[in-house]
């Protein structure tokens, strides 16, 4: 098993037309936040399956799938060791967290972020120092600031929300519509499990918040809770995102 044999798999079956679509959904063109990235037109969930044929791959091999131009390579690598972070302990898992963070470059979309990042990165701090999470808020560089705040999904499933509350606040005001969609997901995550808490830190923070963040967070709230909210927030003068 090596980087080579993967990414004939991958692209054995992919499809022009699904990587012509892809490249359109994952804004590629100039100028758009996934600008320059090559698509072979493979669905997820044939990723995932030639992913988990293949966790026992050395970690050199991930490497070099994490260094290619096609996008279906990287998030094939970033599955694996996903998936192999969850089937071991202890220094394996601090290894593979340590890969993670030093080949931020190369998780460069949000769907390479989100699939993966709360488990390796968010299951391995769930009992460790968090200030890598801040250090990444404050980063220049758009998908370490997601992997700031997605992270913290693995926090809020064990019922802590604290550096979900806190990093939102640090990137209310974050320029991006992406990074909106991150934090108002995260906080609808903490509404489900405590309503009463989302309800406080929204009734100090709605009327700064990003329309976009807003409408995620209160997603799952009654009408009329929603549109309380809503009438908080003053909707106008911002500027378009594309």
């Amino acid at each position: 098993m090596n980087a080579e044999f993967i990414l004939n798999e991958l692209q054995s079956v992919g499809t022009s037309e699904k990587a012509t679509l892809l490249q359109r959904f994952f804004k590629t063109g100039p100028g758009q936040y996934g600008e320059g990235d090559v698509f072979i037109g493979v669905v997820v969930p044939h990723i995932r399956s030639i992913a988990k044929a293949n966790l026992r791959i050395p970690m050199t091999e991930i490497s070099k799938l994490l260094m290619s131009k096609y996008h279906e390579a990287r998030l094939c690598a970033l599955v694996i060791l996903t998936e192999r972070f969850k089937k071991v302990s202890g220094d394996e898992r601090k290894e593979i967290y340590d890969f993670y963070i030093k080949n931020t470059s190369r998780i460069n979309n949000w769907d390479l972020v989100d699939i993966t990042c709360p488990t390796v990165v968010g299951e391995y701090l769930t009992d460790k120092n968090r200030d890598i999470l801040y250090e990444f808020a404050d980063s220049n560089y758009l998908w370490e600031q997601r992997i700031s705040i997605v992270s913290t999904l693995a926090f809020i499933r064990k019922g802590d929300f604290t550096d979900t509350f806190e990093l939102s606040k640090k990137l209310l005001n974050h320029p991006h519509d992406l990074m909106h969609k991150a934090v108002g997901w995260m906080l609808r995550e903490t509404g489900k499990r405590d309503r009463n808490l989302l309800t406080g830190f929204l009734e100090k923070y709605a009327m700064k918040m990003p329309r976009t963040a807003l409408r995620y967070a209160i997603e799952h709230y009654p009408e009329p809770e929603r549109q309380y909210f809503l009438k908080k927030k003053n909707f106008k003068d911002f500027p378009k995102i594309n």
